[in-house]
């Protein structure tokens, strides 16, 4: 299983990964563009839904996910006894700390310091987007994390499958939750529909994928698909994200200090939950190879499920979509340096570990 796992998690950031906060903003100005030049292009993508849900955009989030999960092997679940304290600590800064700090975040300035720089009654909406990106651990780019601070391979991967079997049942109710405390209107068929449609079928899908590809040709058939539709998976996330600043152009050029403004919340929480699961990673004695990925999975976020369910729930041109995004743009750069700060302080780390 170590070799396995290692096989997994190996593949470091490849230029496009390394530069995506800058492709993301070149999408910002090319959406914004096609979103004035073509009105009736995205007038007619937003009407293409069912149930509430973007079909277009539904097919970019699934290019985005099944990679992914095709990564995920299932059996590294058996593993999580062996790093039982780092996957604790981890279990709960994600689903016990992380959502509910982005909650009370959100309140405290976009709902408060920041409201009066906000649009008018847009505050809500900002928040939602925000608890959204708190309420599912980050899935694919844990690997990269994990990989470029020598973090323990067979951890990163247990806790990820198990994070993603967790989400399965917690993703809805504790979104429901936090969406009633922020005072939004939960529409339950409509979150129940994303959870299957964006977690429950793709990862059934992705794992019937994974076993015929290793039945039939082993890891190396698996390693070529995987290959193949990881350069898919970007430009569909940078094709959803061309769409949602499209619809949310006029909004942004009227406000532009909108991006910012939502980014603090994000930061604050990605620092705040690092050094946390980092902090009682060192308390509990956690060796530090599993105490790095520790915080590192405790901090970052699968943006990719936050947008498709903001635009699920609450609309293409939504506060809510608007905020998700905020959270990829800043998620690259964001989290090298949490990896660079775990990297430099493994002295520290190791000289105060408690046995």
């Amino acid at each position: 299983m170590a070799t396995l796992a290692s096989e997994q998690v190996r593949p470091g950031m490849g230029a496009f990964e390394r530069y995506l906060t800058l492709w993301v903003a070149l999408c910002i100005v090319t959406g914004i563009a096609l979103g004035y030049a073509l009105p009736g292009l995205f007038a007619s993508i937003a009407a293409a839904e069912v149930a509430r849900v973007n079909l277009i955009v539904a097919v970019l989030i699934w290019l985005m996910i099944v990679p992914m999960l095709l990564k995920i092997d299932f059996r590294a679940l058996g593993s999580v006894r062996q790093h039982w304290k780092g996957v604790g600590v981890t279990l709960f800064i994600n689903w016990a700390v992380k959502p509910f700090s982005m909650a009370a975040l959100g309140s405290i300035f976009i709902g408060g310091l920041f409201a009066p720089l906000l649009p008018a009654g847009e505050g809500p909406s900002y928040i939602a987007g925000l608890i959204l990106l708190a309420a599912a651990p980050c899935t694919a780019m844990v690997f990269v994390w994990s990989n470029l601070c020598d973090g323990e391979p067979t951890y990163t991967l247990s806790q990820v499958a198990l994070n993603d079997v967790l989400m399965v049942f917690l993703f809805a109710p504790l979104v429901a939750l936090l969406l009633g405390v922020a005072s939004v209107t939960v529409p339950w068929n409509t979150l129940l529909l994303s959870v299957a449609l964006y977690i429950v079928v793709p990862v059934i899908v992705a794992q019937a994928i994974r076993r015929g590809l290793l039945a039939g040709g082993g890891q190396p058939a698996l390693d070529r698909l995987l290959a193949r539709l990881s350069p898919m998976s970007l430009m569909a996330l940078l094709a959803t994200l061309v769409l949602l600043f499209g619809f949310q152009g006029e909004q942004i050029l009227s406000q532009p200090l909108v991006i910012a403004l939502l980014a603090v919340p994000i930061l604050i929480q990605v620092y705040l939950n690092a050094g946390l699961a980092y902090w009682l990673s060192r308390r509990f004695g956690v060796a530090w190879c599993v105490a790095a990925p520790a915080a590192l999975i405790g901090a970052s976020n699968f943006f990719e499920l936050a947008v498709a369910a903001a635009i699920s729930l609450f609309g293409l041109n939504s506060g809510a979509a608007l905020a998700t995004v905020v959270g990829v743009l800043v998620e690259v750069p964001v989290m090298l340096s949490v990896v660079s700060i775990v990297k430099r302080s493994r002295g520290w780390y190791e000289r105060g570990a408690v046995a």
